[in-house]
């Protein structure tokens, strides 16, 4: 019945929206307003938004400041961390609310908080003001539920409403919405580029590996510079690092925060080594949209040895963006040389057909491209495929414990299935005789 009605009343219906803010307000309310006594940090965008709130909790801890974090992965109370059972970037406002009270109570100063673009239009989000504001990247993603990239721009911006006109909005220079979020009232702006000298902080001298990534950051207010290691790879991590570090630069200096970075130990699911000793480089990642497949494939690519190959594990996820589907099979196809289209989170629809969409955009001259619906098996069949050398990456599952079907979610650990084939292959002398 509740579905029906969900299908009847649509996404931005007036009662419908309003259902969700009295919501909000209400979990506020019963919660006794925690935000009001926490210095409170949000971060949104597309692609890079939770390995960030990552980043800038880990700072501020490592400069002995309290601070709670909540994101897609996880909820962390001071040293204290569980798994994010909802797997929603911002789940309900009753579970938002109970967390921040916990956070006041457990003697935490500051909040860290992922915001996802759904919970900022259904005011999940709701009473809680803002000292910081800062978005990592806008690219094509949920325009099921958005409709346009206007609207979805529009949507992600709330963000910044949050401030209330005061605080911090800390931007992406090299974003496209860079000039549109800087008109938006603030006390301060910050900005940070990887690619430009016009802004707060920038980078330069970036070096990258499959286990660190490395640049110095330059800072105009100070005129000076600061060189951050940041043990993960690829230089959307540095991008992240950057944004992390623009959100504390009010009351931690540049210096600091990236001495704190070089102890960061990354999210799990995010570009994760996994490494059971083979021969060759795994990540998992939650790598789901064309622009993330882009950035995540050609920084590995640029990572390869001469002569060796990325091989890549991609699929789409069910019940929304079918557009993209076709795109991440052709971005796979162009960056990667082994790639393998299987079963990621169907939802409702029938997942052989999400496949098959996908596949519509592999182009199967470019590389050496096969179709398995099972995932375990398609893990195996590439760790079987790589050799000496090579990077494999298992895209979009990241550090999700289940996986959505049409019955509901049933048990998927991505990281520990890897980790498991691995040690398996290791006995396995057909694959010893293979990786000579």
């Amino acid at each position: 019945m509740l579905n029906r009605l969900k299908r009847v009343i649509g996404h931005r219906n007036v009662l419908r929206l309003l259902w969700h803010r009295t919501k909000g307000w209400t979990a506020a309310l019963l919660c006794g307003f925690p935000a009001s006594k926490l210095y409170v940090i949000g971060i949104t965008g597309t692609d890079g938004k939770t390995t960030t709130v990552g980043m800038t909790a880990h700072i501020l801890r490592a400069n002995g400041i309290q601070t709670g974090a909540l994101s897609t992965a996880s909820m962390q109370i001071g040293e204290e961390g569980t798994w994010n059972a909802t797997q929603k970037t911002s789940p309900s406002p009753f579970v938002v609310q109970k967390f921040l009270s916990r956070c006041r109570k457990a003697g935490c100063t500051h909040v860290v908080l992922e915001c996802s673009s759904h919970g900022l239009v259904q005011g999940r989000l709701a009473s809680i003001v803002l000292d910081v504001a800062a978005i990592t990247n806008i690219s094509e993603e949920h325009l099921d539920y958005h409709g346009t990239m206007q609207q979805y721009r529009n949507d992600k911006a709330l963000l910044f409403a949050m401030l209330h006109g005061r605080g911090t909005k800390v931007l992406n220079k090299d974003d496209s919405t860079y000039k549109e979020y800087s008109r938006i009232q603030s006390k301060n702006t910050i900005s940070y580029s990887a690619h430009s000298n016009n802004a707060t902080l920038t980078l330069s001298d970036i070096q990258l590996t499959p286990k660190y990534s490395t640049a110095w950051v330059h800072y105009e207010e100070e005129n000076a510079s600061a060189k951050l290691t940041v043990p993960l790879p690829g230089s959307f991590n540095l991008e992240n690092a950057l944004c992390a570090i623009s959100c504390v630069q009010g009351f931690i200096s540049v210096s600091s925060a990236c001495n704190a970075l070089s102890t960061f130990g990354g999210v799990p699911g995010r570009m994760e080594a996994i490494d059971e000793g083979q021969p060759f480089s795994v990540f998992v990642d939650f790598t789901v949209t064309p622009a993330a497949y882009e950035k995540t494939l050609s920084t590995l690519r640029q990572m390869l040895a001469p002569g060796k190959r990325v091989l890549v594990l991609t699929g789409s996820c069910g019940d929304r963006m079918q557009e993209k589907r076709p795109k991440v099979g052709k971005i796979c196809s162009q960056l990667a040389d082994v790639v393998v289209v299987t079963n990621e989170d169907p939802y409702t629809e029938d997942p052989q057909k999400i496949i098959d969409e996908v596949w519509a955009g592999v182009d199967q001259t470019a590389c050496q491209a096969t179709q398995i619906f099972d995932r375990r098996e398609a893990i195996r069949y590439l760790f079987d495929e790589a050799r000496e050398g090579d990077i494999v990456i298992l895209c979009a599952k990241g550090s999700d414990t289940t996986m959505w079907v049409k019955d509901g979610q049933i048990p998927w650990n991505e990281r520990e299935i890897a980790r498991e084939l691995l040690r398996t292959q290791k006995t396995s002398p057909a694959h010893n005789v293979r990786g000579k």
